[in-house]
């Protein structure tokens, strides 16, 4: 009797052993690989030209929806249908624009002529050409170079025209610039290391290289969570302890009834660079910070944001920041899986114009950014898949919200009703909402098909229409409960 393979010798050599031999192929066909990858991108551009093509009529309507139409002053609407149809144009024409670029990179061979490049600055610098981390390195600075300075004319228009044109851009010229560079230096400090450790624990593990991998990316995000508020957030905006005072009160009572590890609660200097607005928190397990921002202190009452900051504690209830990094690594789990024999393709090196002798040997770092292309599809299937995955926890975190005022009257608590109206958490949860979509002039009419495709989040007339079937819901149930004491 055999036995039973150990957990670990499964995940690290059965499972990825029968995997790279259904794919063994990959390796040695000369498959139509680029033209494959242009196929797609220009097929996906087709789509997201027909979902906004599906989108624009909606932004001609002349009123909101029957339900929304007391919330969204007739100026405002028609100013956000505007904004709508501004930021749908961007979108087509941005879109193009980075497609033009990617296309242009693969039909001149420009990561083949971009690697040359590499190495032969590799040789100038003084290192040998057969010395692939120092020029995976280099390549990958072209990259970062190239990219940044790609994106400033649309990033450029977007800040000084587009939001500049709705009242939304609070940014300076002075300020972008900075930010441009800052996020181009963090690119370099951080990009450039990290790709190092990549290549290296890929030369030192060999064939199981998979299992580290994921464990070097999930140590790679706790390192984040910890130097992000520490380091980076602070070269872009300034975090201060929210005043004392009622909100900070209501927000502080809100974690401990929820036994939340609130180690600080701060606010952000949104209005820095946009008139936007929200709230969220960040941190280890044992040690979270709230945030919110100033726009949204600003916009709406201290009971609605204390339901913002509600929803966003539904989201920690339920665990959702843990289960989309579950959900994350198992994916990069699977993708590392089919990695390998895309890593021993010169076929595939071959495809995207680079020299036999570069083919003969792939270097990682292009395979692995040629595999990132070929598996574009699957990528883009996810998305879809995650999108729908971050709606229902939105639900999910909305009905916790509102089963707020129930959980505190059976322990015989209450909510804070500041304003004095008795309003419940689910009605301020719905202000909350509506006053957000008309201060961001956000689109109220959404195409099903558009917004399954492109939104991390329900619509605000779903949104409202759940609310209301909670409410309804709790009705009923006080109503039976009444009922049964009597």
């Amino acid at each position: 009797m055999v036995a039973s393979a150990s957990p670990i010798h499964l995940v690290q050599h059965t499972i990825p052993n029968f995997i790279q031999s259904k794919l063994a192929f990959i390796a040695t066909e000369p498959l139509p690989w680029k033209e494959s990858v242009l196929a797609f991108s220009w097929a996906v551009f087709g789509l997201e030209i027909y979902l906004l093509h599906r989108q624009h009529p909606n932004y001609a309507k002349p009123k909101p929806p029957a339900e929304l139409a007391a919330f969204f002053p007739d100026d405002k609407f028609q100013k956000g249908q505007k904004y709508g149809a501004s930021k749908a144009k961007f979108s087509a024409f941005s879109l193009l624009y980075n497609l033009a670029f990617e296309t242009a990179l693969i039909v001149f061979d420009g990561y083949a002529r971009s690697w040359d490049a590499a190495t032969a600055l590799t040789s100038n610098l003084g290192y040998s050409t057969d010395n692939e981390v120092v020029t995976s390195l280099i390549w990958t600075m072209f990259f970062i170079v190239a990219r940044t300075i790609r994106g400033i004319p649309i990033s450029y228009y977007e800040t000084f025209v587009l939001e500049e044109k709705y009242g939304f851009n609070k940014t300076t010229k002075g300020l972008f610039v900075a930010d441009i560079l800052k996020l181009f230096a963090l690119g370099v400090v951080i990009g450039l290391p990290f790709r190092a450790a990549f290549l290296w624990i890929i030369d030192w593990a060999g064939p199981s290289f998979i299992p580290y991998l994921v464990a070097f990316y999930i140590a790679f995000q706790l390192v984040f969570v910890i130097i992000f508020p520490l380091v980076i957030q602070p070269l872009f905006n300034k975090l201060s302890p929210l005043p004392e005072g009622t909100l900070r009160t209501r927000v502080e009572a809100l974690a401990g009834s929820l036994n939340f590890p609130l180690k600080q609660l701060y606010v952000i200097d949104g209005s820095k660079r946009s008139s936007h607005s929200n709230a969220y928190f960040y941190g280890l397990p044992w040690s979270k910070h709230i945030v919110i921002f100033d726009t949204l202190i600003e916009k709406t009452s201290e009971e609605q944001v204390e339901a913002i900051v509600a929803h966003e504690l539904g989201h920690w209830t339920y665990s959702h920041p843990s289960k989309m990094i579950v959900v994350s690594q198992l994916y990069l789990s699977a993708l590392l899986s089919v990695f390998p024999p895309f890593l021993r393709s010169p076929p595939l090196l071959r495809s995207f114009g680079f020299s036999s002798r570069v083919a003969a040997r792939p270097p990682v770092a292009v395979a692995f950014t040629l595999f990132q292309l070929v598996q574009g599809p699957v990528g883009a299937v996810i998305r879809v898949g995650i999108n729908a995955l971050s709606r229902r926890f939105e639900y999910q975190a909305d009905r916790f919200a509102c089963e707020l005022d129930e959980r505190a009257a059976k322990e015989g608590g209450h909510m804070h009703h500041g304003d004095g109206d008795g309003a419940s958490m689910s009605e301020r949860l719905g202000q909350a909402l509506i006053s957000l979509y008309v201060g961001n002039l956000s689109t109220v009419w959404v195409d099903w098909l558009f917004s399954t495709w492109h939104h991390s989040h329900p619509t605000l007339t779903e949104r409202l229409k759940a609310l209301e079937t909670i409410r309804e819901r709790a009705k009923d149930k006080a109503a039976s409960q009444g009922k049964k004491e009597l």
